[in-house]
């Protein structure tokens, strides 16, 4: 086998066992490895109904077919569990090195069972595993167990850990390597803390095998040279993911006090050129990354001087920033690295803290609640110093630690109705009131509200994804057009192949789908052509969709807050506007061939994709 090693790791966390499993090519090719292979193992291994902080849940780390080979953003890895936070298939996706550093250890992934009787850390290096008691980094932020295990086992090892938000099952805890990568959304660090997984640290120098080295050198070398001339890789090296932030407010979508606005008149103080001038040190970049996007910075000025560290990227800027209505970017800075220090994931955390205010401000929170905290926008100590409380479960912060939605739940008061997630995921800051795609996609990714699942912000993409069209040819993106509606499926299914091989979305979506195809299979040895690689991301998307069914998971649930289907937005380029998701839904299913009525594809679908023997489980 070429790519991979072929076999994976499986840990018994609750007796210690710990056993290597061959994995056949045939499946590798199947589901392309990363994410795709991970959601296969979840399939089979978890029982319905299981609960994801229990140990029956398995936690799979899983690196792909393109990690650690060097060609351009290569070097991701995928962790993918049952979701504490949505209670259906959790997915996420982290850079850096870890995965790289992981997978010269010789395995493909980790499969991780049951549950440690106490704290535990996983060490890998060149073909042997073994558990270590972790008693002692338990407590510890992620800096401080990244530095203690090196000190232990060498400066060559790379850490994955949690962070005491993990230990505290905080339901949107990150798992984080690298200091300041982390592998955010769905809460999968709560897993990690649910089995007394204290970190995996990870040395090796065994090579992937390569089909034919020769020849992806070539084809290498071409695309970092198409990468040059992209203008998105210029704009992110030069100003980072937030540059995205100026293009969001010129179409009025940029959330602002809790979704109520699109406008945020201080997002000058904020954005990426004010990033560059006031607090970057240096650009940071990833595995075999051409671009740099990473922000190494460090507060100069006020309260938090001093303090140094990685982003904040653009969610971290967009939630605690606009939904906040903090223009403090030296508060923002420093809440974005607690957040990393402490484990947590910056959307949902920003998010949540933005829905706590606007529930202050109504009445719903007061402080006998809060035990005398004002919660109030525009106040950039108080987002600082709820992360502390969140991670800690302290105070009110053991309710925020809950979520937006179990949150909305607990308090009611028609606070239902701002509660910005789908499916129990924060949404990221993108007001879809202001490109209507961007709605579809949020109700519809596997995830819960999620926007790197299609990215539809940028220009309208051509029908083959990662072509992008001339700006003469934008539609309006205030207008819920159904004959676009075969974009975001594609995107879907495309975008999801780069969870699968372990490559960058952001720069896969500057080179065509016919290079990345050539790609894979001079590094596999295989011969898929672009249709089969398309299906490939097809197959995984709807097994991820149908793990999601059997978890309880209905066409109901493919739906927005009520703000952005109801309330018109107030002001701005999109005043006026809600976002007509019932206009796009239709034609979405339709084009899935999912059944409308219970949201579960259909058993046609599910043999069209060789998924034939998960049909009576889901249709029973």
């Amino acid at each position: 086998m070429s790519g991979c090693h072929g076999k994976i790791l499986r840990v018994n966390l609750t007796n210690g066992n710990i056993s290597e499993e061959t994995v056949p090519e045939e499946l590798h090719k199947k589901y392309l490895g990363g994410a795709g292979l991970a959601t296969k193992y979840l399939w089979d291994e978890v029982p319905a109904g299981a609960d994801p902080l229990g140990p029956d849940n398995r936690l799979i780390f899983m690196a792909g077919s393109l990690t650690g080979i060097v060609a351009p953003s290569t070097g991701r890895y995928s962790v993918v569990a049952k979701s504490p936070q949505t209670g259906i298939w959790g997915q996420a996706n982290s850079g850096g090195r870890w995965g790289v550093d992981f997978k010269k250890c010789g395995y493909d992934g980790i499969i991780f069972e049951g549950a440690s009787p106490k704290p535990v850390v996983l060490i890998v290096e060149d073909n042997k595993a073994e558990l270590k008691d972790a008693e002692h980094l338990w407590g510890k932020n992620v800096p401080e167990t990244t530095g203690m295990l090196k000190e232990e086992l060498g400066k060559k090892f790379n850490v994955a850990c949690i962070g005491p938000a993990g230990e505290k099952l905080v339901k949107y805890a990150a798992v984080m390597n690298d200091l300041g990568r982390a592998a955010g959304r769905c809460g999968l660090g709560a897993v990690m803390g649910s089995k007394n997984l204290k970190a995996i640290a990870v040395k090796g120098s065994i090579k992937t095998p390569v089909s034919k080295p020769d020849e992806l050198k070539t084809h290498s070398k071409k695309q970092y040279e198409l990468l040059d001339e992209a203008m998105m890789k210029m704009a992110m090296q030069s100003f980072g993911t937030s540059v995205v932030l100026d293009l969001v407010s010129v179409r009025g979508g940029f959330p602002t006090r809790n979704w109520q606005s699109g406008v945020f008149d201080q997002s000058d103080e904020i954005n990426g050129p004010s990033i560059t001038d006031k607090i970057l040190t240096k650009n940071v970049t990833c595995f075999a990354c051409p671009i740099e996007c990473g922000r190494g910075t460090e507060i100069r000025e006020g309260k938090y001087a001093g303090h140094k560290g990685e982003g904040p990227e653009y969610e971290t800027v967009g939630t605690f920033g606009g939904m906040c209505f903090v223009n403090d970017l030296e508060a923002i800075t420093m809440a974005g690295y607690l957040c990393n220090d402490y484990g947590l994931d910056t959307i949902s955390a920003g998010s949540t803290i933005a829905f706590a205010m606007e529930c202050f401000e109504k009445g719903i929170l007061t402080e006998a609640d809060t035990g005398g905290i004002k919660i109030n926008f525009g106040d950039s100590d108080i987002i600082v110093d709820l992360v502390h409380l969140i991670a800690r479960r302290e105070g009110i912060g053991d309710l925020l630690a809950e979520g937006t939605k179990r949150m909305a739940e607990k308090l009611g008061q028609g606070s239902e109705h701002f509660a910005m997630h789908v499916k129990g995921l924060e949404l990221p800051a993108y007001d879809s009131r202001a490109v209507q795609m961007t709605g579809l996609t949020y109700a519809t990714a596997n995830r819960g509200g999620d926007h790197v699942t299609a990215y539809v912000q940028g220009p309208t993409f051509t029908d083959i994804p990662f072509l992008i069209v001339d700006e003469s040819e934008i539609k309006d993106p205030f207008i819920a057009d159904p004959e676009e509606v075969k974009v975001a499926v594609d995107l879907e299914e495309m975008l999801a192949t780069f969870d699968c091989v372990g490559a960058c979305k952001f720069m896969g979506m500057c080179l065509n789908a016919d290079d990345w195809v050539h790609l894979v299979n001079l590094v596999t040895g295989w011969d898929l052509s672009t249709a089969e690689y398309k299906q490939a991301g097809e197959r995984v998307y709807n097994l991820a969709r149908a793990f999601s069914n059997r978890e309880g998971l209905t066409a109901a649930g493919d739906t927005l807050p009520k703000r952005l289907l109801e309330d018109p937005m107030p002001e701005g380029p999109a005043e006026g506007h809600v976002n007509e998701l019932p206009v796009l839904l239709d034609k979405y299913y339709t084009l899935r061939n999912w059944d409308k009525e219970t949201g579960k594809p259909t058993p046609e679908k599910l043999r069209e994709l060789g998924l034939e023997d998960i049909i009576e489980e889901i249709w029973s």
